[in-house]
């Protein structure tokens, strides 16, 4: 049970995304408090957990959920090790939040599916941060009230200054276009049928072998056609950009994040540095949210059938990056359990 103190959350993985969930639970939501650190580098755990009052580190998720003053479970370690973690949590029902991708491939999102179920009711809330982000749910809510019609494509860019050592042309597609992945289906209301890559000549500032940037196109359900522009190495900021255009106008999101200045005979702004400066805000609302619910005793915002989907996205994706031309989505019937 949650104590007078406010929820326990867990935080599985200390590194830049777990590390920044630390700060924000301790510093910016209301009715939570981290009570254990995990990540299986001790000195980073120790080092965070020293510095907050009743907090435990460990180096092994099950002990840090066993433990009495864990309510609840944020998960933020990489992808691969999401869904040892997320039998775990399901298995003490434990409520959670797990950053993306929920699990790498769809072999695995269906286990969690099957674990969830058999608990009987939700306990997952996937990471998928822009639903919370204002411009996307002002978009959202202008594509659902029907005022321009049907919405027949929608442009979307994804650029980031540069990406970490090791990382690799199917996490282009895996760990950063799932985003968009997720903004489709979320933003149209239907499920993405058929994934192609195109790569084009690759920048000279990619690392040798990686194919960047590259233009994805998704194909809906309805017959919508979605882009997607992910370049990995732009050089000179983190920019996310989405243009739905619909039957009676168009709308368009992400242009200026901030003011923009007209001085000395020019004019320009701000382009943040990275994803965890341009969404703060999504973030500290979708962890607020997911902890106010959670005390509720219940689970909103993106699911784990979310997850799921767009791990099947994800997979074609990469099929279609490897091999080349169109590759249709393999995804099994959803569940009447995430209706």
């Amino acid at each position: 049970m949650t104590s007078q103190r406010g929820l326990g959350v867990a935080v599985i993985g200390t590194g830049k995304m777990g590390a920044d969930h630390v700060r924000r639970l301790q510093e910016v939501v209301s009715g939570a408090r981290v009570t254990a650190v995990v990540d299986i580098e001790a000195d980073r755990a120790k080092s965070l957990a020293d510095g907050i009052d009743g907090c435990t580190a460990y180096t092994e998720p099950a002990a840090a959920l066993a433990a009495q003053d864990v309510d609840a479970v944020l998960i933020a370690s990489p992808g691969p090790a999401h869904e040892a973690a997320l039998i775990e949590a399901l298995g003490r029902d434990l409520p959670v939040l797990c950053e993306k991708p929920m699990t790498p491939d769809t072999d695995s999102a269906l286990r969690v599916l099957e674990a969830e179920q058999r608990l009987g009711r939700r306990r997952v809330q996937v990471g998928f941060m822009r639903r919370y982000d204002t411009d996307y749910a002002k978009l959202k809510r202008l594509l659902d009230s029907g005022e321009l019609g049907r919405a027949l494509m929608l442009h979307q860019r994804h650029r980031n200054l540069d990406m970490p050592p090791g990382f690799t042309d199917e996490m282009l597609i895996s760990s950063s276009v799932s985003h968009e992945v997720d903004a489709t289906r979320w933003l149209l209301g239907q499920e993405i049928t058929a994934v192609t890559v195109h790569k084009p000549t690759p920048t000279s500032h990619a690392p040798t072998g990686m194919n960047d940037p590259q233009l994805i196109l998704f194909e809906t359900a309805s017959g919508a056609l979605v882009d997607v522009e992910i370049f990995g190495h732009c050089g000179y900021g983190y920019q996310v950009q989405a243009e739905a255009v619909c039957e009676r106008g168009t709308v368009r999101i992400g242009d200026e994040p901030g003011p923009r200045v007209s001085a000395a005979g020019r004019w320009g702004g701000h382009i943040p540095a990275d994803y965890i400066e341009r969404f703060e805000d999504a973030y500290d609302r979708e962890v607020q949210a997911w902890v106010d619910a959670t005390r509720r005793g219940e689970t909103t915002g993106p699911s784990t059938w979310d997850g799921y989907a767009a791990s099947a996205v994800c997979e074609a994706g990469v099929l279609s990056q490897r091999e080349g031309g169109r590759v249709e989505v393999g995804m099994v019937e959803r569940p009447r359990f995430y209706e």
